[in-house]
């Protein structure tokens, strides 16, 4: 079975950019790996942005929804831009259903197009 959160990269330049990886199904205890960081950065005042990345992703179960839920009604002006990159039609999908849940401007990109999303990111 793959680990549902399985990968967070942070990088520093002009903004925080946050990499999440998501394989197969997350789940609550992996919302329990990453929040912590992200609401760090988030408390620090630092101007965030991430980037999900998809792979072989199977969806969330309800602990996960549960907590992305409350994540994204806690810090709903925290996240300058989200970059969803994925390789399922579906998927493309997730960037529009996000985008009631923050003020973040949101983009998806096909996992051929990810050093575009990453570019899309740094830019002021």
């Amino acid at each position: 079975m793959s680990l549902g959160f399985s990968e967070i990269q942070l990088e520093e330049n002009a903004h925080t950019v946050v990499s999440l990886t998501f394989t197969g199904k997350v789940d609550k205890e992996d919302y329990e790996l990453f929040v912590p960081q992200l609401e760090g950065l988030i408390n620090e005042g630092k101007s965030v942005r991430i980037m999900v990345e998809l792979r072989d992703f199977q969806g969330w179960t309800v602990g996960a929804l549960w907590e992305d839920t409350k994540f994204g009604t806690k810090h709903f002006n925290d996240i300058d831009r989200l970059a969803i990159v994925g390789d399922k039609r579906w998927e493309k999908g997730l960037a529009a259903f996000a985008k009631p849940f923050t003020t973040a401007e949101v983009r998806y990109f096909d996992l051929m197009e990810k050093d575009q999303a990453r570019k899309w990111l740094e830019e002021t």
